[in-house]
């Protein structure tokens, strides 16, 4: 598992609300060291901790998460099919028509067709 990816979410969470690491700080009575730190994967927050980022961040723990929970996946796929819903039915059929193409490529899923 790897949980540098929660720093990394962070970061991009960060960096939408267009905060720089000194103003999350200040937000979080934390230092911007320690904010760095956990963006780079260095340290993992504690829960409360992590829950007073998110909080200052406005931001859901699934964004955060996302790549770590199993059930990750799930909210992945929710975006997606969100994102399907917004284009026309031309590009819905370019796009499963790729999405096809990589199932076919795919190691694990050709031997099962």
């Amino acid at each position: 598992m790897d949980l540098s990816t929660i720093g990394i979410n962070l970061r991009k969470q960060r960096r939408i609300k267009k905060l720089t690491q000194e103003k999350l700080a200040s937000m979080t009575n934390l230092t911007p060291n320690y904010i760095g730190m956990i963006e780079r994967g260095e340290k993992i927050p504690s829960l409360e901790t992590f829950i007073i980022i998110l909080n200052a961040l406005d931001a859901s723990a699934d964004k955060v998460l996302i790549n770590v929970l199993n059930t990750g996946y799930l909210v992945k796929y929710s975006r997606i099919s969100d994102k399907l819903l917004l284009v026309t039915d031309k590009d819905r059929e370019r796009i499963q028509a790729v999405i096809d193409t990589l199932f076919l490529h795919s190691d694990k899923i050709s031997k099962k067709l």
